[in-house]
């Protein structure tokens, strides 16, 4: 630990297995201080603080200093991780992401919601069928990367090779890391492999589709390597799929735990964009952003030397107190005053953000308008709660109407 606080800080222990972001504990921290103490570094509570620091230089993502965290300096997962668009700067990442931001422009997104409601409505039509489901595997899975794979052009025989690949590449952002290393480099390959193929087909036979878009931005003088391509591709695939995989797996757990909610939902659609909000804010999937502190400085008494691990609290911080009255409460019904924090913010704010928060809403009004209340049937194991969390399977029952 290289944090030296001039003040006493609290502390977490983020790595224990039943740590979570949203228990008394954490609660408790937030309350003492703006920050606490963890095994990894820092983490901030609070949503001013983190409001503040997800726009401040002085903190910057750093694959390869988190890889190091992990005891990862080389392989296939180094080599697609370090370069990512996450972990560009200045210049090099704007150039990036004025090329990816123009694939997931408004007019774009909207033209996907047709698309987007018949999966939605298909899938729910499958689980009106069965008394029960896994809620992962029949809905939260299918639903994104399905998307994701029209957004991208790949074919429906290659969806589940893809869903596959897809979440094990998810696992890079657990601190269990040097565990699932071997998982997540296969998936990397495997991804490596696919998306190759696919830009060379493209190559030849250009689409209407975000691949051959990037590609002709390539062919046009706009100075994306092959490198960058596929490291793009691989990266939209993973983001794309499995935050929004887990963010629906959380929204039907908290749904569960609040049926009045749900049925409220399915009598007033209307609600849907304020519900996505409200969950998001709730239970995020991505609970934590990660940073290095690039130079020296202070903050309100706690001195954050170079090379400082900071988390960026998400989910506790979008339950503070000082800036959200009954913040410590889900209901789909109040106009929150301060935005979340779950889609980051500065120049790194998610460019998925309009994607998911339609697949999203697409899903709550196919699931609400035709099923009753979820109700949890049988244990559900959770991944890690670091930078993305959800249920890795999720047993659920419908309440019949």
């Amino acid at each position: 630990m290289t944090t030296t606080p001039t003040v006493d800080l609290p502390f977490l222990d983020i790595t224990a297995p039943d740590f979570r972001f949203d228990s008394p504990v954490v609660a408790a921290a937030r309350e003492a201080n703006w920050c606490a103490l963890t095994p990894m570094g820092l983490i901030v509570l609070r949503h001013a603080e983190m409001h503040q620091l997800l726009r401040d230089p002085r903190l910057a993502q750093n694959g390869e200093r988190y890889l190091e965290l992990m005891g990862i300096s080389d392989g296939p997962l180094f080599d697609w991780f370090v370069p990512m668009i996450l972990h560009r700067r200045g210049a090099d990442h704007l150039r990036l992401r004025r090329l990816v931001s123009k694939a997931f422009a408004p007019r774009m997104i909207e033209g996907l919601r047709p698309f987007m409601r018949d999966v939605a409505t298909e899938l729910t039509a499958t689980l009106a069928d069965r008394d029960e489901c896994e809620f992962m595997a029949d809905f939260a899975d299918p639903m994104p990367v399905r998307v994701m794979s029209a957004l991208l052009g790949v074919p429906a025989a290659d969806y589940d090779s893809f869903r596959r690949w897809s979440t094990d590449v998810g696992l890079v952002f657990s601190f269990n890391l040097p565990q699932v290393r071997a998982r997540v480099e296969q998936a990397v390959v495997g991804l490596h492999a696919y998306v190759d193929s696919l830009i060379e087909q493209r190559r030849v036979d250009p689409r209407e589709d975000l691949l051959s878009a990037l590609i002709a931005a390539e062919e046009s003088g706009e100075r994306l390597s092959t490198e960058d391509l596929r490291n793009l591709a691989v990266t939209l695939v993973f983001a794309g799929h499995d935050t929004t995989r887990n963010q629906l797996g959380l929204t039907l757990t908290t749904f569960a735990a609040h049926p009045d909610q749900w049925r409220l939902l399915g009598a007033r659609p209307e609600l849907v964009p304020q519900a996505v909000e409200e969950v998001m804010r709730w239970a995020p999937s991505v609970p934590t952003n990660f940073r290095f502190a690039v130079e020296d400085f202070d903050l309100q008494g706690v001195h954050i030397p170079t090379g400082t691990f900071v988390m960026l609290g998400t989910q506790a911080a979008s339950r503070d107190p000082r800036v959200l009255s009954d913040g410590d409460r889900f209901d789909i019904t109040l106009p929150r005053e301060t935005p979340h924090l779950t889609f980051g913010g500065g120049p790194h704010f998610c460019v998925g953000a309009a994607t998911a928060r339609a697949e999203i809403a697409e899903s709550l009004i196919a699931l609400t308008g035709r099923l009753g209340p979820p109700s949890i049937t049988g244990p559900v194991p959770w991944r890690p709660p670091t930078a993305l969390y959800g249920p890795e399977s999720l047993p659920l029952r419908f309440e019949r109407r």
